[in-house]
């Protein structure tokens, strides 16, 4: 079906976090947004009350009615979805694999805004391991959704090159804003059956799962360009960290540094992780490539400790020792 010249189309919007609330305020503004579907409140902080996840605070501020299924499989959810008669899905973040009987529900089809240019990063994940695996370029895609996980023909690619500075959190500010931009864009196209939806390349497609609490652990062996990557890539879940003194310590806001020539601890001998000074600069730590680069962490944290300057730790943190030994 096509629906006619000047029509709105009747959308449901399916989203949980605050990276999907910039494409709800695109698809509130620009179809009949007759229903927003929510992850269930969950208990969240250290009373762990029940929290309403971003997008349904966002849609009640909208005035729009909410849904929140416990379960996504069965009759019940697809008779109320059934029910409002949609012309389109939007699906950004949901959190909940969508079965197939849903997905033929909406006559323009389901479109799921992904934060990676397909058909790399499928999955849950991808702007923490567009940044982990150390990409120069990511982006978002609107890709007509099917039974597969992320593997649906995509009508609309826009690129974002990554920041030396990027974290999970900057990049993801980055992205929710330019997936609603490109959303507004190619709306048109998918409304009067002009979007071009062009089928993925199976063969250079990758993954990006959940992350898990393990993936912050630094790899020191690596160099320093990729552990500057893993660190940012998992901030602030699960948070980057390493052992010191048998005990956890947490890492922030790391910079590659070049690696001075007759700088304490320079050269090929210094051991991944070992501390080579502690400065305004931070904490530097040698890593894989200790004789061209290393990696300087401007904040650090100790157990039971506030965040704060790692330039404060001078007196724990001494040149020689080692770091997730």
């Amino acid at each position: 079906m096509i629906v006619g010249a000047g029509a709105r189309p009747r959308a449901v919007f399916f989203g949980s976090p605050a990276f999907a609330v910039p494409c709800l305020r695109a698809v509130a503004a620009a179809t009949e947004l007759v229903a927003v579907v929510s992850q269930p409140d969950r208990p969240a902080g250290r009373g762990q009350a029940p929290a309403a996840p971003a997008v349904k605070r966002e849609a009640e501020a909208l005035g729009v009615p909410v849904l929140q299924f416990e379960k996504v499989r069965t009759p019940e959810t697809h008779a109320a979805l059934a029910a409002l008669a949609a012309d389109l899905f939007v699906v950004v973040a949901y959190g909940r694999i969508l079965p197939q009987p849903l997905l033929d529900l909406p006559r323009l089809g389901p479109f799921n805004v992904h934060a990676s240019l397909l058909p790399r990063l499928r999955g849950a994940a991808p702007i923490q391991w567009s940044i982990i695996n150390g990409d120069r370029e990511t982006g978002v895609s609107i890709m007509r959704m099917e039974a597969g996980l992320d593997t649906g023909p995509v009508a609309a690619m826009r690129a974002l090159p990554i920041a030396d500075d990027d974290t999970t959190g900057t990049l993801s500010l980055k992205l929710a804003e330019l997936g609603a931009q490109l959303f507004t864009d190619t709306l048109p196209g998918i409304v009067g059956g002009t979007a071009t939806l062009r089928p993925q390349d199976d063969a250079a497609a990758t993954l990006a799962p959940l992350l898990a609490k393990g993936d912050g652990t630094l790899k020191f062996e690596r160099p320093a360009r990729l552990v500057s990557a893993q660190a940012r890539g998992v901030d602030p879940w699960p948070g980057a960290a390493t052992v010191f003194g048998g005990e956890p310590l947490k890492l922030f806001a790391p910079r590659v540094l070049e690696a001075a020539p007759n700088a304490v601890g320079s050269g090929a001998a210094a051991a991944p992780g070992t501390v080579l000074d502690v400065t305004a600069e931070g904490l530097v730590v040698a890593c894989g490539d200790a004789d061209q680069h290393r990696v300087a962490f401007g904040e650090i944290q100790f157990p039971g400790k506030r965040r704060m300057p790692a330039a404060l730790a001078r007196d724990r943190l001494r040149p020689g020792m080692r770091l997730g030994a």
